[in-house]
């Protein structure tokens, strides 16, 4: 590889956006892709949006020089060119799928007219993915004081949407088929103080609540049907039942894909000439779908890219990602602040040690999981302050001193965080 490779980028979210603008900056210019047409922006602040209290342009990320617009429908690995839906071609040196992943559209009955094309799936009116900018600016506009919103999904997203709708003044209904919030992140504790804090803010939260269908009426959505039979008047539904790898592209041009497309240490895909990062990516077997690895994917390949452009062979040996320990941040923020974090497996088993502070008062909660002498994991929710250090602690992974006192004063102190 030259410095005058011509590296090609698909997808202008945070991991490709952070990896075009890192390669500017370490001389190596790249094309960036974007099929969206704003500008990149952070995806994991949409709900602050739908909230009110950030304006799109505030969430921007810094980008990179050369940006084009299109969706690209192909990749000829022969001809190491991709082909856009608008039938240009962009030829490539070393391509970087960044593509990021998709909703998940739950198959209720009624949401899909089964005479319109199920490529396109297209959803009735008053019916949000929330995903997109798009998604979040249609969401914006639909909602309005008193509009009843149903949220399907209790996870990261749909507690964070439903908190966003609630501050806009609507009333709003949360359905959630598993038996608590964020069950996959958070203990039975913390999942109480989210919902204690969503039923504050006047959401109704349903649990172990199973969604059937939705009615429509003249292309439009009426009302959400329950597993039970019961019916949720609704003028808006937003879907927030998950994400998955966006790999269509990978698949059809013939790489390796299990849940992602397989990488290796060096983001390499099973195409020498193609590499892969951010949620479309799985390494060691996992997909992260999460900002943090997304970011560090982006910055271990851009050394790599970089070095291989020196005429580096084999790149920079000491650039290489062995994966990330990922912390889950939700940050609720304006006046009725909730901050709440979750690391490792928060569910002790047989032989651990758990250590727990809670204040019902100050509505604080801290718990943290050890075993063999090391942090295995924790949740967090309230005055967050010592977050910092027991995340050090937890991905380093050493020893916690045996007498116990060190960890009781990193739950209970800044610890310099």
């Amino acid at each position: 590889m030259t410095s005058n490779t011509r590296v090609v980028v698909i997808g202008a979210g945070l991991a490709g956006a952070r990896l075009a603008r890192r390669l500017g900056e370490l001389g190596v210019p790249a094309v960036l892709v974007g099929e969206e047409d704003h500008p990149p922006y952070n995806r994991v602040l949409l709900a602050d949006v739908l909230a009110g209290r950030y304006t799109p342009e505030v969430i921007a990320l810094p980008a990179p020089a050369e940006i084009t617009r299109g969706r690209v429908t192909g990749i000829d690995r022969a001809a190491r060119e991709v082909t856009c839906a608008d039938g240009s071609v962009i030829a490539y040196d070393t391509l970087v799928l960044a593509t990021g992943s998709n909703p998940v559209l739950p198959a209720l009955r009624g949401l899909f007219d089964p005479q319109s094309d199920p490529q396109r799936h297209e959803l009735p009116d008053g019916v949000h993915a929330f995903r997109t900018m798009d998604d979040c600016l249609g969401l914006s506009k639909a909602v309005r004081p008193g509009a009843k919103a149903v949220v399907i999904g209790g996870g990261l997203l749909g507690v964070s949407a439903a908190r966003a709708l609630a501050r806009r003044d609507a009333q709003v209904v949360l359905a959630q088929q598993a038996e608590r919030l964020m069950e996959r992140q958070l203990d039975p504790s913390a999942s109480k103080l989210v919902r204690r804090h969503l039923t504050d803010l006047g959401v109704e939260v349903h649990t172990e609540s199973r969604v059937r269908g939705v009615r429509c009426v003249g292309g439009a959505v009426r009302s959400v049907e329950m597993a039970d039979g019961y019916a949720l008047d609704a003028d808006i539904v937003v879907l927030a039942c998950g994400v998955r790898p966006r790999v269509s592209l990978a698949v059809r041009a013939g790489l390796a894909v299990h849940k992602g497309v397989l990488v290796d240490d060096e983001l390499r895909t099973s195409d020498p000439h193609i590499r892969a990062i951010g949620d479309c990516a799985q390494h060691d077997g996992q997909v992260y779908g999460l900002a943090t690895p997304a970011l560090e994917q982006a910055d271990v390949l851009a050394e790599l890219i970089a070095a291989e452009a020196r005429g580096e062979v084999g790149g920079d040996a000491s650039a290489r990602y062995t994966g990330t320990r990922a912390l889950t941040r939700l940050t609720l923020a304006g006046g009725d602040f909730f901050d709440l974090a979750a690391f490792g497996d928060p569910e002790p088993r047989p032989g651990d040690d758990v250590v727990q502070l809670a204040d019902a008062t100050r509505g604080t909660y801290r718990k943290v999981v050890v075993r063999d002498d090391r942090l295995v994991g924790g949740v967090l929710v309230g005055e967050l302050g010592t977050v910092g250090a027991l995340a050090r602690a937890w991905e380093g992974a050493e020893p916690l001193p045996r007498d116990g006192a060190p960890l009781l004063h990193l739950l209970t102190n800044d610890g310099g965080s």
